[in-house]
């Protein structure tokens, strides 16, 4: 792969985007009944980062917090991953927040925003020294969600891509759509058209493709609880066919039975063949907010570290994201020793002594 570089990960990852406070009320209340609110910190960009960490891979968190007590605590949680902050830019009025109310059986689950004015949204290009902030690295990820935040951080965004590309970076794409963030002018798919084609990896929900550029599987119903792979071939190849420089595509495959019983698959097309990984039962789901980011973690982590085996890709990516469900918090904190016993069909749960 073009810039690929040493599989062996020692070429850092960087991720860039926003990250928030995550406030949710405890034992799955409704916002209404809340009396107080769990702390975590999250976000698509810097879940991928701390899932590549977890997994052994020099990863480096790229964006904008406040400088103050909220902006520092935030930094912090990401260092207790091994994710290296040190090119955060400081700057800007406020951390934002998001509200994540866990839904149960049949009632889903709700996010609300507060990320107006938030210190990566009043970002704009030329606040950041791209060449300083890239040294080292040889993959460089990003997400839909980050050009939906405001037009300085799609911006902004672009011109990191593009120094990416011309600094040889292998670059990845979650599509990620938010239709809540869509606010600052332009639609999903007029953006996002010029960012990705300057990626190399995309990965993606089985919506994403149909919501931000219409590209949509044949009879599909996520609602139906069974997604089928095959259909979903099609998407991967026609997001190849609409941007020539991707060479790689990931789609997750959820069918979702109820809030708490999803199944889980995914498919990897690498521009010639497809692999389909093993269909996941998910009955008793901790927490699914970032399992898509564990599934991008974990294909950048097959891409660098097994590219010759795509199908050991495509099953390390969803049983790394399997194991995410089973995590409160938006971050997939599990080794690679972890994925691999669920790869083996060792799903029993026993308690290792």
């Amino acid at each position: 792969m073009r810039g690929s570089g040493d599989h062996q990960g020692q070429r850092r990852i960087v991720c860039f985007g926003e990250i928030m406070m995550r406030l949710s009320p405890p034992a799955h209340l409704r916002f209404h009944q809340a009396r107080g609110f769990d702390v975590q910190y999250g976000g698509g960009e810097a879940n991928v980062a701390v899932g590549l960490a977890s997994l052994g891979m020099p990863s480096r968190y790229l964006t904008r917090l406040p400088d103050n007590a909220l902006g520092r605590a935030c930094a912090m949680f990401l260092s207790q991953y091994n994710v290296d902050v040190s090119h955060v830019l400081w700057g800007g009025n406020r951390l934002g927040l998001y509200f994540l109310e866990t839904g149960a059986m049949q009632r889903a689950s709700k996010v609300v925003y507060d990320r107006d004015g938030s210190s990566l949204s009043t970002i704009s290009p030329g606040m950041i020294d791209w060449d300083v902030a890239l040294e080292g690295a040889g993959w460089f990820h990003w997400t839909g969600i980050t050009p939906a935040v405001s037009r300085g951080a799609a911006e902004t965004c672009l011109e990191g891509l593009k120094k990416a590309r011309a600094l040889g970076l292998v670059v990845s794409c979650d599509l990620n759509y938010r239709a809540k963030l869509w606010k600052w002018g332009k639609d999903a798919g007029e953006v996002m058209q010029e960012l990705v084609a300057l990626s190399d990896v995309a990965v993606g929900n089985e919506e994403d493709a149909e919501k931000v550029f219409n590209i949509r599987a044949p009879e599909s119903d996520v609602t139906a609880g069974e997604v089928p792979a095959d259909k979903y071939r099609k998407v991967a190849e026609e997001l190849i066919r609409k941007f020539p420089n991707l060479q790689k595509v990931g789609i997750t495959l959820r069918g979702s039975l109820s809030a708490s019983h999803n199944t889980w698959s995914g498919i990897y097309f690498d521009g010639e063949s497809c692999y389909t990984a093993p269909v996941y039962q998910l009955t008793h789901i901790v927490d699914r907010v970032g399992a898509g980011d564990a599934f991008a973690a974990g294909m950048i982590y097959g891409l660098l570290m097994t590219p010759d085996q795509p199908q050991r890709i495509i099953d390390f990516a969803v049983a790394a994201s399997c194991l995410k469900h089973s995590i409160f918090g938006d971050f997939n904190a599990v080794r690679v020793a972890e994925v691999e016993k669920l790869m083996t069909g060792d799903a029993s749960g026993r308690v290792v002594r």
